[in-house]
């Protein structure tokens, strides 16, 4: 993975010494809330509804396991034990105290972490595949130019202060499995007609008040030209995006308004001015950031280890996690492993200081030296050998980590919602916790198959409810919590907006409709149809009849 250079390191102990000066000027009152506030956020530091969150950025969801145990250290000495994993592959602390930010800024520059663009209006943290560099399907690693991109975005003096945050995210493989679509700039990386390797470009993708799938306006970009067709993108938006209202300030308000046609014109218009320029990415600078991304030393192995077979046609709690949370690797006789942090009961996402080091202790023992955080709130040890994976299995059920429940039910992604969240009208944890514990029989998980289920406490989908399978949406109600539900998003390849299905549920009563909404599915699926599909067969009248049928 990449390793800061000279500039870097300079560069984020320069902004760490900045913020420890601006931080005492507040503590001594020489600089108001209104004063700080903008300065905080460059640092990542918000003010939430009890104390202030700090959210460290996990560039395209890549750790070492001595950047993942100090992260447990940070969790330990200045939080309260824990951290709490995002959908943009990073990490918040919810309870530092003001006068110990510049302390953990300090502490995470010794490992070549920072906080930096993880706030504002800027270009947040690069996200990608969080099986990249191990996936089977992959035409190239998506997180070399995930680097690339923040090399070049990192306090890019155009863009610091756009009209609103600004979100890319790439994938390697035609699987998508980093929303791309639900981007302000998605890449998926493809293969034109003569096998040359370049980027399909999608803009205007986004969730929250209006929810939008992004519309592709190059099918295919050669790869030198990324950086010069990013810039004339985020050019035009940065001229042309709204200033004067909040809700239509996003990259997909501007591109519905032009027109998907004249917005793609635009920004071709603009790249004749940097195209071939100075931000041509020349073939030895990518081939320079590949080589940090080369793949570890994997041993010549057979695809079929007899003892890793024996194990899970000999036990059957092991092959019920090898079942979900193991995927198939490119290498031969190795493996992908999803650590959930998503155990019956429990704060979607959230990991304790010792489950860190213990994820960080897998990693050196049998993982190569690298964690992922996925954009679905678990980590990942992305390079295990089959041989290895009843060892692993073992420690993380012994840990709290070796529930065998990715991608079903339970695998729930919850923004922090009303507990924390000063914008959120309804809380979120809660709603995912009693959820986890009413499917919690994982033969009946397992018998549903997969279901993405992903709730979010208000309309700004922090918690992607709009693209869940079945999604939850809290609302206010003359001060009562109540639920939205959608059904039939997808966050993949075949990405869709679920649809509202009737009123909102109280809280007391979102569980049962869930639980409702489950049980139709199973009546009516045929040849273990996944949910999506029986919904497209189906349609909304069965759902909706049974769910309001007391009513």
């Amino acid at each position: 993975m990449y390793r800061y250079d000279e500039f870097d390191a300079a560069f984020v102990r320069q902004r760490v010494k900045q913020f420890r000066g601006q931080v005492e000027r507040r503590i001594a009152g020489e600089l108001s809330e209104d004063e700080f506030k903008p300065l905080r956020l460059m640092n990542g530091l918000y003010l939430q509804l009890h104390a202030y969150m700090l959210r460290v950025a996990v560039p395209y969801g890549t750790l070492s396991a001595r950047q993942l145990r100090k992260l447990a250290h940070i969790a330990r000495k200045y939080d309260r034990g824990y951290g709490h994993f995002t959908t943009r592959q990073n990490i918040q602390y919810n309870w530092p105290k003001l006068d110990d930010v510049p302390d953990i800024l300090d502490e995470l520059a010794e490992v070549e972490m920072h906080a930096i663009q993880t706030s504002g209006n800027c270009i947040r943290n690069v996200t990608a595949d969080h099986f990249a560099g191990a996936a089977g399907d992959e035409i190239e690693d998506p997180r070399v130019y995930a680097e690339i991109i923040r090399q070049w975005s990192s306090l890019h003096p155009e863009f610091t202060f756009l009209p609103r945050k600004f979100k890319i995210a790439i994938t390697g493989a035609p699987n998508d499995r980093a929303a791309v679509r639900f981007h302000d700039i998605g890449l998926q990386i493809r293969r034109n007609e003569t096998g040359e390797v370049g980027f399909e470009v999608i803009v205007g993708g986004g969730m929250g008040r209006t929810p939008v799938i992004g519309t592709s306006i190059r099918k295919f970009l050669p790869k030198q030209h990324l950086l010069s067709y990013l810039e004339a993108i985020l050019r035009v938006y940065n001229q042309l995006g709204r200033r004067d209202n909040l809700y239509k300030a996003r990259i997909k308000i501007l591109v519905q308004q032009t027109g998907a046609e004249t917005f793609k014109d635009l920004v071709e218009d603009e790249w004749q001015h940097v195209k071939d320029g100075a931000l041509t990415l020349p073939t030895e600078e990518i081939r320079r950031i590949e080589e940090y991304f080369a793949p570890p030393a994997f041993e010549t192995l057979d695809a079929n280890q007899p003892a890793f077979e024996a194990r899970r046609f000999e036990d059957r709690a092991f092959a019920r996690w090898v079942r979900t949370n193991v995927t198939a690797h490119r290498a031969p006789g190795y493996a992908c492993v999803t650590v959930s942090l998503k155990p019956e009961g429990e704060a979607p996402g959230d990991a304790s200081a010792e489950q860190m080091d213990v994820v960080a202790g897998l990693a050196e023992r049998f993982g190569h030296d690298e964690i992922r955080v996925s954009h679905e709130q678990n980590l990942v040890l992305p390079h295990v050998r089959l041989s290895d994976l009843p060892e692993v299995w073992e420690t993380l059920e012994a840990n709290g980590l070796g529930t065998p429940n990715a991608g079903l039910i339970s695998d729930i992604i919850a923004c922090p919602g009303l507990d924390y969240c000063n914008l959120a009208n309804a809380r979120s944890i809660p709603v995912a916790q009693r959820l986890t514990q009413r499917f919690s029989d994982l033969q009946r998980q397992h018998d549903i198959g997969e279901l993405k289920v992903k709730i979010s406490g208000c309309i700004n989908a922090c918690g992607h409810h709009h693209v869940g399978h079945i999604g939850i949406l809290g609302v206010d109600k003359h001060g009562e919590e109540f639920y939205q539900i959608t059904l039939g998003g997808s966050a993949d390849e075949n990405a869709a907006v679920g649809k509202i299905i009737g009123p909102a549920f109280s809280y007391d009563d979102v569980v049962d409709a869930v639980d409702n909404i489950v049980a139709t599915y199973l009546e009516q699926r045929r040849d273990g149809e996944r949910f999506n599909d029986t919904l497209a067969r189906i349609g909304h009248a069965p759902f909706k009849e049974k769910l309001y049928a007391a009513a």
